[in-house]
């Protein structure tokens, strides 16, 4: 019978994830890892070859990024950011924009027009959630120093990016299976720099975690399976 504490049920629904990611991505080629379904993708390129303004890694290979915004689709997300007392200063920083970019989207009372989000390949998808465990860990269980988006060596092969990517998957895993009630209810307990986890106790962290796990791999499903039915 499996725990039913707080850490056990979010152990438990990361560990059910993980076994079906783990299963999902077997096989997983190089071509495929970086196939772009359609163009202006953002993936995974040579540092000489980056075309988006904010392109990031410590290596040759960086990770797309585009100029700062807050796009239409995550208006809401800004709104919970000010409604669990982050201020707009922390907002603006954790988006890298400015202030009264932030006011404008707390502001506005419209329906958000669709945004232009790109599409974007499973290199991509796989390098974001692989910085975000290193810089979690980093900042929640390490020294809290290094900048996550210059913690992960990206590279265009998909075994050695996997091989990397569940080693430090499961040295979160790991660290988290050993915390105690009194940290889950720590405000700050993860100082992680990219979000509102310095202002959320750390059970809402993890769960945040893990729907960012389940969603970014429920896309890469999607992906391989368009790669399966493209047409030659």
């Amino acid at each position: 019978m499996g725990t039913t504490g707080r850490l056990g049920l979010l152990l438990g629904q990361f560990d059910h994830a993980r076994e079906m990611a783990q299963v999902r991505l077997n096989g997983l080629t190089d071509d495929e890892f970086l196939w772009e379904p359609v163009p202006g993708c953002w993936s995974l390129r040579r540092r000489v070859d980056a075309v988006t303004p904010r392109a990031f890694g410590p290596g040759e290979w960086v990770m797309d990024l585009g100029a700062a915004d807050i796009p239409a689709s995550e208006y809401g997300e800004v709104a919970r950011q000010a409604a669990s007392g982050m201020s707009v200063e922390k907002i603006a920083d954790d988006w890298s924009v400015s202030v009264g970019r932030v006011e404008e989207v707390l502001a506005y009372t419209g329906e958000p027009e669709p945004d232009a989000t790109p599409v974007t390949t499973i290199a991509w998808r796989l390098g974001h959630l692989h910085f975000q465990f290193a810089g979690g860990w980093e900042w929640t269980f390490g020294e809290r120093r290094r900048d996550p988006k210059l913690m992960v060596d990206f590279t265009p092969s998909a075994a050695l990016a996997l091989e990397r990517f569940w080693a430090d998957v499961d040295r979160w895993r790991e660290s988290v299976a050993g915390v105690t009630d009194e940290q889950l209810d720590t405000v700050g307990f993860s100082q992680y720099p990219y979000g509102s986890d310095p202002d959320d106790p750390f059970a809402d962290v993890l769960a945040g975690t893990n729907l960012e796990f389940i969603h970014h791999m429920a896309e890469i499903a999607v992906l391989r399976d368009l790669w399966r039915a493209r047409v030659q």
